[in-house]
């Protein structure tokens, strides 16, 4: 099996922590050169200097904010173009919106959770897309959430969000796929990261349960009884973006130990 990733060139979004950077680290180490893209400056280095260069890695990190698209834009297409690269590994990851439920949301909050999400997708698929198709090697991989199979309680806006990604990658999948581009989504369950701590402890202030409770709760949703390591994620991923993967296309892939009860 086919797991070689030398002489691709990967962007990973959202690669200071957490699933980001696990898969930025799993990417590297089967060969992959790496952009980096987060907001974080410091943290952007110190994940940089954590990859993998024993096969002659060149790994470099680009700042942006997500929440104002045109400078992600603008930044990646200046990338390219400067050092004339083309890219054949997209790992759309970005740290989901608030939570609460969907009566309540604002529709600013909407707004901006979708161009955070589908609006930078979008944008990141049109850099690097020309240059998948001129290698003849593509791999576009959302990571998104099992609220695309079943909604999760008190996650409104997300969950309406992660929709539509889910249903844009899978047009997207249905395009691209003649270019030798695959497109698919991830889904991870409770993964044990800054986001999922930031859930637990505003549950906790709500209900007045200890956080250690609400840990073990959500621990038991899951068959597995445990929650996910990111690096568990990260292999997901990994499988999806080598040439073993070529023929899976347009699928979404539950991460998340058999919590979700859909097929």
């Amino acid at each position: 099996m086919n797991l070689d990733l030398t002489g691709k060139n990967a962007v990973v979004c959202g690669s200071t922590q957490g699933i980001g950077r696990a898969i930025a680290i799993q990417l590297a180490s089967m060969g992959a050169n790496i952009l980096l893209v987060a907001r974080n400056e410091e943290k952007l280095k110190l994940v940089k200097n954590e990859l993998d260069v024993s096969k002659g890695q060149k790994h470099h990190f680009l700042v942006v904010d997500f929440s104002i698209p045109p400078q992600l834009k603008l930044m990646l297409e200046d990338f390219i173009e400067i050092n004339e690269i083309n890219f054949h590994i997209l790992i759309n990851n970005t740290g989901g919106p608030a939570g609460g439920p969907i009566e309540n949301a604002r529709p600013e909050e909407f707004a901006q959770a979708f161009s955070n999400h589908l609006i930078c997708n979008q944008i990141l698929v049109q850099a690097v897309k020309e240059g998948m198709k001129a290698d003849g090697y593509g791999r576009i991989i959302n990571i998104i959430s099992t609220s695309v199979k079943q909604p999760l309680n008190g996650l409104g806006v997300s969950n309406t969000v992660r929709g539509a990604v889910a249903n844009w990658s899978k047009t997207m999948a249905n395009e691209l796929g003649q270019f030798g581009i695959t497109v698919n989504n991830v889904l991870p369950g409770a993964t044990d990261t800054v986001r999922l701590k930031s859930i637990i402890e505003n549950k906790a202030q709500k209900t007045g349960e200890s956080i250690e409770t609400i840990q073990n709760q959500m621990a038991n949703e899951v068959p597995l009884k445990r929650i996910a390591q990111p690096e568990e994620i990260a292999n997901a991923v990994a499988f999806l973006a080598s040439p073993a993967a070529s023929y899976i296309n347009g699928i979404n892939v539950p991460v998340d130990g058999g919590r979700t009860k859909s097929l």
